[in-house]
């Protein structure tokens, strides 16, 4: 909204006003979630097989969801006056769910820095965007007594090349020309990030950075990481049940942390356990996506679960929330169409662990690589009935295929007589779900299986493979 001339700056400028005289702040103000339910949400999500829930305790904007004591532009104080952190974490146990809460803000100080700037063209050319403001500046207007500079934090130079998008996006890492933070912005983030934590105990710490928080030109980040595993031992009773997630992990780092990857996957089985985060559409709700019917399809979802699965990772997957709380109809039939899926075949994708190739196919032969932080998600072919990804359970082999064949015969190359992978004698086929024996022939080509012609699990058919 900062960016003049582009979308949301237009979109901004239509429903809003100039953002010299109405910014993020005032939208802030106007956000009430009064429709919210967390109840039911986190209910719906249950049913679609999730098994740990991740709430947004900040973001880019620096506003606190949280009844932070360390930042008075928090929900509690303004726009909605709810704990929503408290809501989701109360929500989350109700159902059984690990919770955790992802962390976003130590890159306010760059985010922001285009709030500094002004138009370059038209009538407001000029002007400064209130990213400037200061508490004295809101003597009777309705943020009197706050200080703009406590959200924006743009008491500061801006960094070099800020204004390139290239160069904004490489400076993610505190390098190439950023202007450092100043130990203040480094402990504020230090003391809300504890509070956060001490107050919610959340199973898992979501850190939307290069590693950790300000690493490297701070150590909050490793403080923080060492208090949250210290202080989950105690409410454990000696026992570590802490998953810390970072991006762009070294082998070294991802011993002690979770390796998120974003919008993306690996190409193959990782020794350690990782996460994808990926979201049905954009990261926040946009309204246009629903109007077009532009979600990521339960199919899509599901197929990418399969695969990271066998890949030893989890999908952490984003259902955008509108302004009063609720999600649409078409996020709403998707999470559906994905709890019909998982009371069928969940057994293939829960307690399983990685066999010993992944899968195979055209998808996997043609699976882009990663590059940094991820987002190559969707770059190599689309998964077909040829894609088949394993998992395991003990001496259970599951196989998912991820469509229906293109004959009458799904054939897996991978369990074929010769197979290295499978020596043994295979006893039983069995699709998931119905525990219907499904007739097969393993012959020098593969395990020739033969699927029922109608079957509810259409998007993938999860086959339990049993030995003789």
């Amino acid at each position: 909204m900062y960016i003049e001339g582009s979308r949301d700056y237009k979109y901004h400028l239509k429903k809003y006003g100039h953002p010299s005289v109405f910014g993020f702040k005032d939208v802030i103000k106007e956000w009430k979630a009064e429709k919210w339910d967390p109840e039911s949400l986190v209910a719906l999500y249950q049913r679609a097989g999730a098994k740990y829930f991740v709430a947004l305790a900040n973001h880019h904007d620096n506003f606190d969801t949280y009844n932070s004591k360390y930042q008075s532009w928090n929900s509690t104080a303004i726009g909605p006056k709810k704990d929503l952190i408290g809501g989701w974490a109360k929500a989350a146990k109700n159902q059984g769910l690990r919770f955790g809460v992802s962390v976003h803000a130590a890159h306010a100080w760059t985010f922001y820095e285009k709030s500094q700037k002004a138009d370059k063209k038209g009538a407001y050319a000029g002007v400064p965007y209130d990213g400037h403001l200061k508490m004295g500046d809101g003597k009777n207007t309705w943020w009197d007594g706050l200080d703009p500079q406590e959200l924006y934090a743009q008491n500061h130079m801006p960094s070099i090349g800020g204004d390139n998008q290239e160069t904004f996006f490489k400076q993610w890492d505190w390098s190439h020309g950023v202007t450092i933070p100043d130990k203040k912005y480094c402990e504020k983030f230090f003391n809300r990030t504890i509070d956060l934590i001490d107050q919610y105990h959340p199973d898992l710490v979501y850190f939307d950075d290069t590693v950790l928080p300000l690493y490297p030109v701070s150590d909050v980040g490793l403080r923080i990481a060492a208090y949250f595993y210290n202080s989950n031992k105690q409410w454990h009773d000696g026992r570590m049940e802490a998953v810390l997630n970072g991006k762009i992990l070294d082998e070294n780092q991802q011993k002690c942390m979770v390796w998120d990857i974003e919008r993306g996957q690996s190409d193959h089985i990782e020794a350690l356990p990782w996460q994808t985060d990926t979201c049905l559409g954009d990261w926040h709700y946009d309204r246009t996506l629903f109007e077009h019917h532009g979600y990521k399809t339960a199919r899509s979802v599901i197929h990418r679960l399969a695969d990271i699965v066998s890949k030893n990772g989890n999908l952490l997957l984003n259902v955008p929330v509108r302004g009063d709380g609720t999600i649409d109809s078409d996020e709403q039939a998707i999470v559906e169409e994905i709890a019909v899926w998982m009371k069928l075949n969940g057994e293939s994708i829960f307690e399983t662990r990685p066999w010993k190739i992944c899968g195979e196919g055209p998808a996997l032969a043609s699976a882009a690589p990663l590059k940094s932080q991820g987002f190559n998600e969707g770059s190599g072919k689309p998964f077909t009935g040829e894609d088949i990804r394993f998992t395991s359970k003990k001496d259970i082999l599951y196989a998912i295929a991820l469509g229906a064949p293109t004959g009458a015969r799904l054939i897996i190359k991978s369990l074929a007589t010769s197979s290295p992978h499978y020596p043994g004698r295979i006893g039983q086929v069995v699709l998931c779900g119905t525990e219907q024996l499904l007739s097969f022939t393993r012959e020098e080509k593969g395990l020739m299986i033969d699927l029922p012609e109608n079957t509810s699990g259409r998007y993938a058919y999860s086959l339990k493979i049993l030995p003789a």
